[in-house]
């Protein structure tokens, strides 16, 4: 019987397992390898490292933290979940893993466009997906989202805090006619077209067009979208946001008792400073919990 046992090894995982250690308490954290941190080429927005450090390489320091403090980090995939007297029985490969408490750190995974070498353009840089992370980066540069409807051009109007030169691709099969007026009210180019004249090159984006002129984007950003990986939480009844994301209390617990839910399936932020927080705040109520008769 394990005091706690945490599904997702990325910021949010990890910083709950290194609390857990540090109360004398150390977890058991299953690792499915699909952190949506591993894509991080560098970060520069991460506390305590001013000159940017890539996602591989921070994964790599929290596991060592966390193991430095005893948690036990496995590789696995969790098929299920099921409530138990004591607990929660997790289940995996044949496995079954009995834990007082279950904190879920399950993440989301993006939706990238449907582009050849759409994944090792995220790994150059020249893809991104949260313009908040790395927005900072593509300061003056010509920059192209990608997406439809208004959470492209959502991101396309936060992108102008970093660049005039700003330009939504509209890859969408419905078109809005008041969309155009919108974005040029704010210094936003809209170009309507397919992801068949998207093409990733070396250093840039290029966009062909009938005339033969063609286009080109020092850096572009997704606006497709993430699926919240809840499928743990909401098989045992969890409640969820409209947008799939899970909803928890003030200490991060679900709708289920002794289920928490931390990080990026959680809120839409997205961002590992905030999710190893939520990672603290949920271990740490764990602990008292777990301490009082």
């Amino acid at each position: 019987m394990h005091d706690a046992i945490i599904v997702g090894a990325g910021p949010a995982g990890l910083m709950a397992a290194i609390y857990q250690g540090r109360f004398h308490r150390p977890p058991l954290v299953i690792d499915g390898n699909d952190s949506r941190a591993r894509w991080i080429p560098k970060s520069h927005n991460i506390l305590g490292f001013p000159e940017g450090i890539g996602g591989q390489e921070l994964l790599s320091q929290l596991r060592a933290h966390a193991e430095r403090y005893g948690a036990q980090i496995r590789p696995g995939w969790v098929d299920h979940i099921t409530p138990s007297d004591s607990g929660c029985a997790v289940h995996l490969a044949g496995e079954t893993i009995h834990g007082r408490y279950v904190v879920l750190a399950t993440g989301v995974r993006d939706h990238l466009p449907k582009l050849a070498g759409a994944a090792e353009a995220v790994l150059r840089s020249l893809l991104r997906i949260c313009p908040i992370c790395d927005g900072y980066e593509a300061t003056g540069q010509q920059i192209a989202v990608i997406g439809d409807g208004s959470q492209a051009e959502r991101e396309a109007e936060f992108l102008k805090t970093y660049s005039s030169r700003v330009t939504l691709l509209d890859v969408g099969l419905t078109r809005d006619p008041g969309r155009r007026l919108r974005l040029a009210a704010r210094g936003i180019e809209l170009i309507e077209t397919t992801l068949e004249d998207l093409i990733i090159e070396d250093d840039d984006l290029r966009l062909r067009q009938p005339s033969g002129d063609d286009r080109r984007f020092d850096v572009f950003y997704s606006a497709l979208g993430c699926s919240p990986g809840n499928g743990l939480a909401t098989s045992l009844g969890a409640a969820c946001d409209e947008n799939g994301q899970l909803i928890v209390s003030a200490h991060h617990e679900t709708s289920i008792s002794g289920v928490y839910a931390v990080g990026d399936v959680v809120r839409g932020l997205n961002q590992v400073i905030v999710a190893a927080a939520e990672g603290a705040v949920a271990a740490t109520h764990i602990h008292n919990r777990l301490r009082t008769p």
